[in-house]
């Protein structure tokens, strides 16, 4: 894989976090839909204290969502 071709910003994390966490990213997504509507550090929260994730793992898939949720 070149550098041209390596995932870059939050989804440069999400092997590691289907990895680690056992479930798929759309899983996840899927999730943070449900508490649409509250802050962005609110959902890392969410992700942290209700499903054990590390905070940057939370921080990426929040990122990653709030991003695409402003282009649908």
């Amino acid at each position: 894989m070149t550098d041209d071709t390596k995932t870059k910003g939050p989804a440069s994390y999400f092997p590691s976090i289907e990895k680690k966490y056992g479930q798929p990213i759309t899983h996840w997504l899927d999730l943070l839909k449900t508490a649409s509507g509250k802050k962005h550090m609110e959902m890392v929260a969410l992700l942290k204290t209700g499903h054990g994730m590390g905070h940057g793992h939370a921080n990426a898939l929040v990122a990653y969502y709030l991003a695409t949720a402003k282009i649908d």
